[in-house]
């Protein structure tokens, strides 16, 4: 594990790192110009290797954390310590994100294999810090690495000593209102791909969860899970009637107003433990009482052990 004794990010960037005017103007082409430069730099990186692992991990979803910039990164088993270099384009990188502007700033992080927090940590602190794009327009127009340095010397780019849930949370998870059809979940839930969807008010209050498994257990009345043998019911009846209320019907009917929440001060790896001990797939995060975000265990499982 990867001790940060001072969390300033300004100290894990070098001038020969960094590079004023990417000549790149795609996110293939910008990952290799900027592991080139690393690798460079750094004993015992090979090319190839740095380049298909961090482009694997975008392949999984784009590292764009705000408009303007992208953090690419990978988890190398010959990586020992945290590693850096970033790149500036005025013109802009296609980092392929829908909804985001091109890149004007690439931050290239390698981080080691058997520390599953560390990028998460770096990403956090640098999503906090520079989500205000004028900001990242700012950077990327300096034109020398030691003008770089000079502005990261003097911002308060700090990596947290330790994650917490805000830090592995889906900050903007998909809702539902209490007020809305059950029709509404029933679509989400098919083409959404989601299993959980947290249940608001039209004040942003947290009201309850549903989950795709409540659509089952609205549509079959309890009496029925009793019995043994079916077979009378033909054409799935008790479908039927759900589908021709679902407009009329509304999701506070059936959705279940207990659910288990954080707050996104706590400890990641309590999360872990909430998992395993409450066998749920989704905690919610709260910020004041109020819903700042979600972690699902497939997305949070994937974060550590992946990438």
């Amino acid at each position: 594990m990867t001790e940060i004794n001072d969390p300033h990010f300004f100290h894990f960037l070098a001038e020969g790192n960094i590079i004023c005017g990417l000549t790149a103007e795609t996110r293939d082409g910008a990952i290799h110009e900027l592991a080139e430069r690393l690798i460079t730099n750094t004993a015992g990186l090979d090319l190839n290797n740095v380049v298909n692992a961090v482009i694997a991990r975008e392949e999984i979803a784009s590292t764009v954390v705000s408009p303007g910039l992208a953090i690419p990164h990978a988890r190398m088993t010959n990586v020992k310590q945290l590693l850096v270099a970033l790149g500036t384009s005025r013109k802009g990188v296609d980092f392929k994100s829908e909804g985001m502007p091109l890149s004007n700033v690439v931050i290239l992080i390698l981080t080691p294999k058997d520390d599953p927090g560390l990028h998460l940590q770096v990403l956090a602190a640098l999503a906090k810090d520079f989500k205000d794009p004028e900001t990242v327009k700012k950077i990327s127009v300096f034109e020398s690495p030691v003008d770089i340095l000079r502005f990261f010397s003097k911002t308060n780019v700090e990596i947290p000593k330790y994650l917490m849930a805000k830090h592995v949370m889906n900050s903007a998870p998909m809702t539902l209102l209490e007020s809305d059809p059950i029709s509404t979940a029933i679509d989400a839930f098919a083409t959404k791909k989601v299993l959980d969807i947290p249940v608001i008010d039209h004040e942003g209050d947290i009201r309850g969860v549903i989950a795709i498994e409540d659509i089952l257990r609205h549509s079959l009345p309890e009496h029925l899970l009793w019995m043994d043998d079916l077979s009378p019911i033909l054409r799935f009846q008790p479908f039927a009637e759900t589908l021709k209320t679902e407009k009329e019907t509304k999701i506070a009917d059936f959705m279940k107003e207990e659910f288990i929440s954080v707050d996104e001060t706590v400890p990641a790896i309590q999360i872990a433990k909430i998992f395993l001990m409450n066998n749920v797939r989704q905690v919610i995060v709260t910020s004041d009482g109020k819903l700042a975000g979600v972690v699902n265990i497939n997305g949070f499982i994937t974060k550590l052990f992946w990438a």
